[in-house]
């Protein structure tokens, strides 16, 4: 296992596709220009306003790093600096002068130890081998020119996957899933050890109240979710926790797919509904689901009352009519499924796929025939099959 196997699926997937949008590729041309003309300060910040840790001063600091660094197979010198604050805060700047800069809270070094501290490091190391200040992020959403709402959401949701990424890394550097854990749990609350005892199954308690909260369909996240760079700390332990269950850090663990899904499902937790939206998106979103509804439900002996009535649910009161055109609806799906490709991405689509997959347990249990339908629209979508088996029973045993 190394670095790149790591690395969150979704991640690596919107990067490559937000690199390429014209907005981005706008922004780092600009960028480089500027850099054309000389360093862009970040140094002379940090020694104007933080204290440079040498080896001397900090070597259990550095002997953390070194490790990780050797971890993660990275290849660029380093300098660690730490500024006053009471908040638990780090942070790694894009290199410059072939040097990486990683600054630290004086609260967070004073009341992190040993796992806790290295997940840390390894994390916001885990920003640079992932490359992610490719993707200039403060510049797109602070800058003159906004981002159209779209890649606004893109670009908070791509945030969010990188942070796995980086968890990831840190998780790898540390080896220590209580450790890593405990670190979390005092960037959420602030605190350190004196007053509260942690415990981890409590912790991640906080993860099953959320979905059980965000069980009833096209409830969709708060909007301040959507628009949050970091997932929440809860979700990031669960996230963690899958990882460390996985083949990548456990040689009976489940499999790589298994693990991607598991997250993928955890994150849709702070994604917007499409039900409600007016994009171009949604829209496309909601006629897939409409169509791929129908065409499940009637896979076989027709559609039945439980299944008519879960389905206003999602749609409203009378969206159902005796008179539609069942064949036709379901002859559509091909051209939706497509659009929906070309329009959603595929956290969105694998959203879909999860409203279609609890509107086919309406009447109790998806039967075979549903299955095979459902599955042959996964295929469609770019979907894993492993995603409909989480989904529909935690059992199931992926194709």
């Amino acid at each position: 296992m190394n670095r790149k196997t790591i690395r969150y699926q979704n991640d690596r997937e919107m990067a490559a596709e937000l690199l390429k949008h014209p907005d981005v590729v706008r922004v780092n041309e600009h960028i480089a220009k500027i850099e054309e003309d000389g360093p862009m300060g970040t140094r002379r910040r940090l020694l104007g306003t933080s204290v440079r840790l040498s080896r001397f001063m900090a070597p259990e600091v550095h002997k953390m790093a070194d490790e990780c660094i050797e971890k993660l197979e990275m290849k660029i010198p380093h300098e660690l600096y730490v500024y006053s604050s009471p908040q638990y805060n780090a942070a790694c700047f894009k290199p410059e002068g072939g040097k990486l800069f990683v600054m630290f809270s004086s609260s967070l070094l004073e009341k992190f130890d040993g796992s806790e501290l290295k997940f840390v490091i390894g994390h916001e190391f885990g920003h640079h081998v992932y490359n992610h200040h490719e993707i200039p992020i403060g510049y797109l959403l602070r800058g003159d020119q906004r981002p159209d709402p779209r890649l606004a959401l893109d670009l908070f949701a791509w945030s969010r996957n990188a942070e796995v990424s980086a968890d990831r890394a840190g998780a790898f550097c540390a080896g220590d899933m209580i450790g890593v854990a405990r670190s979390l749990f005092k960037l959420a609350s602030g605190l350190g050890d004196k007053i509260i005892r942690f415990d981890l199954d409590e912790f991640l308690k906080q993860v099953d109240e959320m979905q059980v909260e965000d069980a009833e369909p096209g409830q969709g996240a708060p909007k301040e979710d959507w628009f949050s760079t970091h997932p929440f700390s809860p979700l990031r332990v669960k996230a963690l926790h899958l990882f460390h269950q996985s083949e990548l850090m456990t040689a009976d663990g489940s499999s790589h797919e298994n693990l991607e899904v598991g997250v993928q499902r955890l994150l849709s937790l702070m994604e917007p509904s499409y039900l409600e939206a007016r994009t171009d998106t949604a829209s496309a979103m909601r006629r897939l689901l409409f169509s791929g509804a129908i065409a499940v439900a009637n896979a076989e002996q027709g559609i039945g009352a439980s299944e008519i009535k879960l389905f206003e649910k999602f749609f409203g009161k009378g969206e159902f009519d005796k008179g539609l055109n069942i064949e036709r609806i379901i002859e559509t799906l091909p051209d939706r499924i497509k659009t929906a490709n070309q329009n959603a991405s595929l956290t969105q689509r694998m959203q879909v796929m999860r409203d279609i997959c609890v509107m086919s347990r309406a009447d109790g249990k998806a039967n075979d025939v549903e299955r095979a339908v459902m599955d042959d629209i996964a295929d469609q979508l770019g979907i894993s099959r492993a995603f409909i088996c989480q989904t529909l029973a935690q059992d199931c045993e992926p194709d």
